[in-house]
Protein backbone atom coordinates (compact mmCIF):
# COMPACT_ATOMS: atom_id res chain seq x y z
CA UNK A 1 0.00 0.00 0.00
CA UNK A 2 1.32 3.46 -0.36
CA UNK A 3 1.70 5.27 2.50
CA UNK A 4 0.26 9.17 3.23
CA UNK A 5 2.44 11.52 4.18
CA UNK A 6 1.64 13.39 6.99
CA UNK A 7 0.81 17.48 6.32
CA UNK A 8 3.33 19.34 7.01
CA UNK A 9 3.96 22.75 8.27
CA UNK A 10 6.70 25.14 9.21
CA UNK A 11 6.79 25.17 12.86
CA UNK A 12 5.89 28.98 13.55
CA UNK A 13 2.83 28.59 11.46
CA UNK A 14 1.75 26.10 14.39
CA UNK A 15 2.90 28.38 17.27
CA UNK A 16 6.08 26.18 17.91
CA UNK A 17 9.37 28.38 18.13
CA UNK A 18 11.87 26.64 15.67
CA UNK A 19 14.80 27.96 18.30
CA UNK A 20 13.42 25.69 20.61
CA UNK A 21 13.88 22.79 18.45
CA UNK A 22 16.98 23.71 17.45
CA UNK A 23 17.97 23.94 21.31
CA UNK A 24 16.95 21.02 21.89
CA UNK A 25 18.87 18.99 19.10
CA UNK A 26 22.09 20.93 20.42
CA UNK A 27 21.66 19.64 23.97
CA UNK A 28 21.29 16.48 22.61
CA UNK A 29 24.46 16.40 20.36
CA UNK A 30 25.91 17.70 23.59
CA UNK A 31 24.63 14.99 25.83
CA UNK A 32 27.83 11.83 25.82
CA UNK A 33 24.98 9.54 26.67
CA UNK A 34 22.14 10.00 23.87
CA UNK A 35 22.15 8.65 20.55
CA UNK A 36 18.97 9.54 18.38
CA UNK A 37 17.99 7.47 16.08
CA UNK A 38 14.75 9.82 14.94
CA UNK A 39 12.80 12.28 15.77
CA UNK A 40 9.14 13.09 14.92
CA UNK A 41 7.66 16.47 16.35
CA UNK A 42 3.83 16.94 15.22
CA UNK A 43 1.59 19.96 16.45
CA UNK A 44 -2.15 20.54 15.54
CA UNK A 45 -1.77 17.63 13.62
CA UNK A 46 1.38 18.95 11.67
CA UNK A 47 4.52 17.91 10.68
CA UNK A 48 6.74 20.81 11.98
CA UNK A 49 9.96 19.20 12.63
CA UNK A 50 11.89 15.70 11.59
CA UNK A 51 14.85 13.89 11.24
CA UNK A 52 17.00 10.31 11.23
CA UNK A 53 20.85 10.05 11.95
CA UNK A 54 22.41 7.24 9.77
CA UNK A 55 22.42 4.48 9.35
CA UNK A 56 18.13 5.01 10.18
CA UNK A 57 15.78 6.28 7.49
CA UNK A 58 11.94 7.30 7.53
CA UNK A 59 11.46 3.81 5.78
CA UNK A 60 13.71 1.86 8.13
CA UNK A 61 11.68 -0.60 10.45
CA UNK A 62 12.92 -0.42 14.09
CA UNK A 63 12.19 -3.03 16.99
CA UNK A 64 9.85 -0.37 19.42
CA UNK A 65 10.62 -2.78 22.24
CA UNK A 66 8.18 -1.91 25.01
CA UNK A 67 6.61 0.30 23.22
CA UNK A 68 4.70 -2.58 21.53
CA UNK A 69 2.69 -2.37 24.33
CA UNK A 70 0.99 0.58 23.58
CA UNK A 71 -0.33 -0.86 19.97
CA UNK A 72 -1.55 -4.13 22.22
CA UNK A 73 -3.39 -1.68 24.08
CA UNK A 74 -5.25 -0.16 20.94
CA UNK A 75 -5.88 -3.37 19.72
CA UNK A 76 -7.53 -4.25 23.04
CA UNK A 77 -9.55 -1.03 22.54
CA UNK A 78 -11.11 -2.27 19.32
CA UNK A 79 -11.74 -5.86 21.09
CA UNK A 80 -13.79 -3.76 23.54
CA UNK A 81 -15.41 -1.57 21.07
CA UNK A 82 -16.74 -4.55 19.34
CA UNK A 83 -17.61 -6.68 22.31
CA UNK A 84 -15.24 -9.57 21.63
CA UNK A 85 -13.08 -8.17 24.87
CA UNK A 86 -14.96 -7.59 28.88
CA UNK A 87 -12.14 -5.81 30.59
CA UNK A 88 -13.91 -7.10 33.64
CA UNK A 89 -14.06 -10.34 33.25
CA UNK A 90 -11.46 -13.07 35.45
CA UNK A 91 -8.65 -13.63 33.12
CA UNK A 92 -8.99 -17.70 33.87
CA UNK A 93 -12.74 -17.59 32.14
CA UNK A 94 -10.34 -17.02 28.70
CA UNK A 95 -8.35 -20.14 29.23
CA UNK A 96 -11.25 -23.08 30.44
CA UNK A 97 -8.66 -25.53 30.05
CA UNK A 98 -6.36 -24.10 32.65
CA UNK A 99 -9.49 -23.64 35.55
CA UNK A 100 -8.65 -27.03 37.16
CA UNK A 101 -4.95 -26.05 37.68
CA UNK A 102 -5.18 -22.54 39.00
CA UNK A 103 -6.03 -23.01 42.31
CA UNK A 104 -4.89 -19.71 43.83
CA UNK A 105 -7.72 -17.25 44.86
CA UNK A 106 -5.69 -14.23 43.89
CA UNK A 107 -4.99 -15.68 40.25
CA UNK A 108 -8.72 -16.89 39.92
CA UNK A 109 -9.56 -13.28 40.92
CA UNK A 110 -7.77 -11.62 38.47
CA UNK A 111 -9.32 -9.54 35.86
CA UNK A 112 -8.33 -8.49 31.90
CA UNK A 113 -8.01 -5.21 33.35
CA UNK A 114 -5.60 -5.61 36.20
CA UNK A 115 -3.15 -7.32 33.41
CA UNK A 116 -3.50 -4.58 31.20
CA UNK A 117 -2.52 -2.35 34.15
CA UNK A 118 0.32 -4.07 34.85
CA UNK A 119 -1.73 -4.42 38.19
CA UNK A 120 -1.46 -8.21 38.25
CA UNK A 121 -0.89 -8.41 42.07
CA UNK A 122 2.45 -9.44 41.68
CA UNK A 123 5.21 -7.47 43.35
CA UNK A 124 8.05 -8.12 40.44
CA UNK A 125 8.59 -9.14 36.89
CA UNK A 126 7.51 -12.66 36.58
CA UNK A 127 8.31 -13.87 32.79
CA UNK A 128 11.26 -16.12 33.70
CA UNK A 129 9.37 -17.76 36.21
CA UNK A 130 6.14 -17.89 34.19
CA UNK A 131 8.41 -19.59 31.15
CA UNK A 132 10.03 -22.35 33.70
CA UNK A 133 6.68 -23.45 34.97
CA UNK A 134 5.09 -23.34 31.54
CA UNK A 135 7.05 -22.68 28.14
CA UNK A 136 4.53 -23.72 25.87
CA UNK A 137 1.61 -22.29 27.28
CA UNK A 138 3.36 -19.33 29.45
CA UNK A 139 0.13 -17.84 30.20
CA UNK A 140 -0.51 -21.03 32.56
CA UNK A 141 2.71 -20.58 33.72
CA UNK A 142 1.91 -17.14 34.85
CA UNK A 143 -1.55 -18.23 36.22
CA UNK A 144 0.42 -20.58 38.15
CA UNK A 145 2.26 -18.07 40.26
CA UNK A 146 0.47 -16.82 43.06
CA UNK A 147 0.09 -12.92 42.97
CA UNK A 148 1.25 -11.35 46.13
CA UNK A 149 -1.64 -9.38 46.83
CA UNK A 150 -4.72 -8.92 45.77
CA UNK A 151 -5.08 -7.74 42.13
CA UNK A 152 -5.74 -3.69 41.59
CA UNK A 153 -3.61 -2.89 44.53
CA UNK A 154 -0.09 -2.65 43.58
CA UNK A 155 2.16 -2.02 40.24
CA UNK A 156 4.79 -4.11 38.72
CA UNK A 157 6.10 -3.77 35.54
CA UNK A 158 5.63 -7.32 34.26
CA UNK A 159 5.48 -8.68 30.51
CA UNK A 160 3.63 -11.71 31.79
CA UNK A 161 0.60 -9.53 32.07
CA UNK A 162 0.46 -7.99 28.80
CA UNK A 163 1.58 -11.48 26.89
CA UNK A 164 -1.50 -12.50 28.51
CA UNK A 165 -3.69 -10.05 27.36
CA UNK A 166 -2.16 -10.48 23.98
CA UNK A 167 -2.93 -14.29 24.08
CA UNK A 168 -6.51 -13.35 25.23
CA UNK A 169 -6.71 -10.85 22.38
CA UNK A 170 -5.67 -13.59 19.61
CA UNK A 171 -8.34 -15.38 21.29
CA UNK A 172 -10.76 -13.92 21.06
CA UNK A 173 -10.80 -12.21 17.42
CA UNK A 174 -8.91 -15.28 16.07
CA UNK A 175 -6.31 -13.24 14.44
CA UNK A 176 -2.93 -12.37 15.22
CA UNK A 177 -2.25 -8.41 16.57
CA UNK A 178 -1.30 -7.47 13.33
CA UNK A 179 -3.59 -9.35 11.52
CA UNK A 180 -6.71 -7.76 13.55
CA UNK A 181 -5.15 -4.61 13.50
CA UNK A 182 -3.98 -4.31 10.16
CA UNK A 183 -7.68 -2.73 8.84
CA UNK A 184 -8.95 -0.54 11.94
CA UNK A 185 -5.79 0.94 12.99
CA UNK A 186 -2.55 0.51 10.18
CA UNK A 187 -4.40 0.96 7.08
CA UNK A 188 -6.85 3.45 8.36
CA UNK A 189 -3.84 5.92 9.93
CA UNK A 190 -1.61 5.03 6.64
CA UNK A 191 1.32 2.97 8.26
CA UNK A 192 3.29 0.74 6.46
CA UNK A 193 4.81 -2.00 6.62
CA UNK A 194 5.11 -3.60 10.16
CA UNK A 195 6.36 -6.84 11.59
CA UNK A 196 5.77 -8.45 15.20
CA UNK A 197 7.90 -11.01 17.04
CA UNK A 198 6.37 -14.38 17.55
CA UNK A 199 6.94 -17.09 19.91
CA UNK A 200 7.35 -20.83 19.63
CA UNK A 201 3.66 -21.12 20.22
CA UNK A 202 3.00 -18.95 16.73
CA UNK A 203 1.37 -16.15 19.11
CA UNK A 204 3.09 -11.97 18.83
CA UNK A 205 4.27 -11.27 22.07
CA UNK A 206 2.46 -8.15 22.46
CA UNK A 207 4.69 -6.95 25.18
CA UNK A 208 8.06 -6.43 22.80
CA UNK A 209 8.54 -7.37 19.44
CA UNK A 210 6.60 -4.69 17.05
CA UNK A 211 8.89 -3.54 14.34
CA UNK A 212 7.80 -0.66 12.51
CA UNK A 213 8.86 2.90 11.37
CA UNK A 214 8.69 5.96 13.39
CA UNK A 215 5.95 7.40 11.38
CA UNK A 216 3.63 4.66 13.05
CA UNK A 217 4.46 6.31 16.36
CA UNK A 218 3.72 9.06 15.40
CA UNK A 219 0.64 8.38 13.76
CA UNK A 220 -0.09 6.17 16.99
CA UNK A 221 0.64 9.71 18.98
CA UNK A 222 -1.92 11.97 16.52
CA UNK A 223 -4.60 9.44 16.89
CA UNK A 224 -4.58 9.45 20.73
CA UNK A 225 -5.06 13.68 20.41
CA UNK A 226 -7.66 13.31 18.49
CA UNK A 227 -9.13 10.77 20.98
CA UNK A 228 -10.01 8.27 18.38
CA UNK A 229 -10.60 10.34 15.49
CA UNK A 230 -8.67 10.05 12.01
CA UNK A 231 -9.05 12.55 9.29
CA UNK A 232 -12.51 12.99 10.20
CA UNK A 233 -13.39 9.26 10.87
CA UNK A 234 -14.14 7.59 14.34
CA UNK A 235 -11.56 4.68 14.52
CA UNK A 236 -11.82 4.42 18.59
CA UNK A 237 -14.53 5.72 20.83
CA UNK A 238 -13.09 8.37 22.91
CA UNK A 239 -13.79 6.92 26.28
CA UNK A 240 -11.37 4.00 25.28
CA UNK A 241 -8.56 6.93 25.18
CA UNK A 242 -9.35 7.92 28.28
CA UNK A 243 -9.66 4.72 30.12
CA UNK A 244 -6.46 3.53 28.63
CA UNK A 245 -4.25 7.18 29.40
CA UNK A 246 -5.42 7.41 32.88
CA UNK A 247 -3.42 6.23 35.96
CA UNK A 248 -5.56 2.76 36.96
CA UNK A 249 -2.44 1.96 39.61
CA UNK A 250 -0.46 3.75 41.05
CA UNK A 251 3.54 4.00 40.72
CA UNK A 252 4.82 6.77 42.97
CA UNK A 253 7.45 5.50 45.68
CA UNK A 254 6.97 7.59 48.64
CA UNK A 255 9.02 10.55 46.89
CA UNK A 256 7.60 14.18 47.84
CA UNK A 257 4.96 14.79 44.88
CA UNK A 258 7.16 17.91 43.12
CA UNK A 259 9.74 15.59 42.83
CA UNK A 260 8.53 12.99 41.09
CA UNK A 261 9.92 11.60 37.94
CA UNK A 262 7.74 10.67 34.98
CA UNK A 263 8.11 6.81 36.46
CA UNK A 264 5.72 7.62 39.78
CA UNK A 265 2.69 9.31 37.80
CA UNK A 266 0.88 5.98 37.57
CA UNK A 267 0.17 3.56 34.67
CA UNK A 268 -2.60 3.63 32.48
CA UNK A 269 -3.60 0.44 29.96
CA UNK A 270 0.29 -0.13 28.51
CA UNK A 271 0.51 3.50 28.98
CA UNK A 272 2.40 5.24 30.79
CA UNK A 273 1.24 8.51 32.90
CA UNK A 274 3.40 11.18 32.99
CA UNK A 275 4.01 15.12 34.31
CA UNK A 276 3.11 16.32 31.38
CA UNK A 277 0.50 13.96 29.79
CA UNK A 278 1.41 10.09 29.34
CA UNK A 279 3.42 8.10 26.98
CA UNK A 280 4.11 4.92 25.37
CA UNK A 281 7.61 3.64 26.11
CA UNK A 282 9.98 1.28 24.90
CA UNK A 283 13.79 0.04 25.84
CA UNK A 284 16.69 2.57 25.19
CA UNK A 285 14.30 6.07 24.91
CA UNK A 286 11.61 5.38 22.75
CA UNK A 287 8.69 7.49 23.42
CA UNK A 288 5.58 8.01 22.15
CA UNK A 289 4.97 11.46 24.37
Amino acid sequence: MSVRPLPQSPPAEQGVDASGITAFLDAVEAAPDIELHSLMLLRHGHLVASGWWAPYTPERLQLLYSLSKSFTSTAAGFAVAEGLLDLDRPVISYFPEFAADITDPRSRAMLVRHVAAMASGHLTETWADALRIDRTETVRGFLLIPPDRDPGTVFAYNQSATYTLATILQRVTGLSLTDYLRPRLFDPLGIGETDWTRNRAGREIGFSGLHAATDAVARLGQLCLNEGVWEGRRLLPASWIAEATRAHVATADGTPEGARSDWQQGYGLQFWRGRHGYRGDGAFGQFCV
